[in-house]
């Protein structure tokens, strides 16, 4: 793309699930252009993303944005996907004796969940047999939580945005962000676009577009989070396992067609990048995971890891700069951006286009000042 700059009413930067499901919500009644650095959509973190929907995980404000996505996931407009987007799988969240203050405050924050409850150690040990003997104390068990599939959901937004008639540009980062008197100017190395409002959805980087824009810095921290395959033991039948998570999250298993997947959920700050896995990071998910289950690692299986950026309060930023003009920001989504992208970008796309947010988001008591830019307690 060379010459005249081509015209948009607005310009979405990064093209993962964030980018995509806006710019889909979006396109339906603007001329919208999708902006990706990368050679595919979902190259980062949406492409290395193993996420479930849930909605008791992540602070207040992701939870009543994941509530508000439910209706979404279970019946996505016609055509989205050619199979049901969630797969229902219980949740435990297992506490050794040390951990039991830490179990009791998980329990006092979700009290108006209907999903959950707690179990003593005699149940936690019937209906998960793979715990070693006297590791656990307690656990909360829930029964609320669901698989996504998170290609399906971000393919099918893609597939909505190039139906509406949206423009995909990929392998183009954006290399400067000018803003003249009407419009903004994105140069990337695919050519030159112009557009009235910009979204910033840009992930890991989000905060080196926004410098480039002018705007506030909001203090966003990619950080590394390291998974693994294994083969389960001899006679276990993965199928019939919960997800399992470690009350203080410090590790999580998942069975994942035949297999375990697990994790040390560890969140490691780095730059915004291609992430590896890191050696220690398996290591110590061996060991977590050989402490607290029946499991011999004997071999590891397709380690991967992925950037899951945070601001200072682990709540997402959505809202117009306060300091650059028609630039809106959708980041820091953390671990929590697959379940509540549909709401997030129902909100976001909403205010993008100048429309009162939608009822329902507000309903399940979203408050809009805890995810703006502006808040107190995030930036530089």
């Amino acid at each position: 793309m060379t010459g005249t700059p081509l015209d948009f009413d607005i310009a979405v930067i990064g093209a993962g699930i964030a980018g995509a499901s806006v710019a889909a919500e979006l396109a339906a009644s603007r001329r919208v252009v999708l902006i990706e650095q990368e050679s595919q959509p979902g190259y980062h973190t949406t492409g290395r993303s193993a996420a479930v929907y849930s909605p008791i995980y992540g602070p207040q404000p992701i939870r009543a944005l994941t509530r508000a996505s439910l209706a979404f996931f279970e019946q996505p407009p016609e055509g989205f996907a050619d199979h049901p987007l969630l797969s229902p799988i219980d949740a435990v969240f297992v506490a050794r004796a040390d951990q039991a203050s830490a179990l009791d405050e998980m329990l006092v924050e979700l009290v108006d969940a209907s999903t959950v409850r707690r179990i003593e150690a005699a149940e936690l040990y019937a209906r998960l047999p793979l715990l070693r003997d006297g590791y656990a104390f307690g656990a909360m068990w829930d029964s609320g939580t669901s698989e996504i599939d998170v290609a399906a959901l971000h393919q099918g937004y893609l597939r909505c945005f190039k139906a509406a008639g949206g423009t995909v540009l990929t392998r183009a980062p954006v290399a400067a962000l000018t803003r003249t008197t009407t419009d903004w100017q994105i140069d990337t190395r695919q050519g030159a676009v112009t557009a009235k409002i910009v979204v910033n959805a840009a992930g890991a980087w989000a905060d080196d577009v926004g410098q480039m824009a002018g705007a506030e810095r909001i203090g966003l921290v990619p950080k590394r989070r390291t998974a693994l395959m294994i083969d389960p033991p001899q006679g276990c039948d993965p199928s019939a396992l919960p997800l399992v998570v470690d009350v203080e999250e410090q590790f999580y298993l998942k069975p994942d067609a035949g297999k375990l997947l697990i994790s040390p959920a560890n969140e490691d700050p780095e730059p915004p990048c291609d992430v590896q896995p890191d050696e220690m990071d398996i290591a110590i998910c061996v060991d977590r995971i050989e402490t607290a289950f029946n499991v011999s690692v004997r071999r590891i299986e397709n380690p991967w890891a992925g950037l899951r950026s945070f601001v200072a309060d682990k709540c997402p930023v959505a809202g117009f700069s306060d300091q650059a003009e028609n630039f809106y920001w959708l980041a820091g989504q953390g671990g929590y951006g697959i379940q509540s992208a549909p709401g997030l970008a129902k909100f976001a796309a909403a205010e993008v286009m100048g429309q009162a947010i939608p009822a329902n988001i507000l309903a399940e008591r979203l408050d809009p000042e805890t995810i703006r830019p502006g808040r107190k307690g995030i930036g530089a």
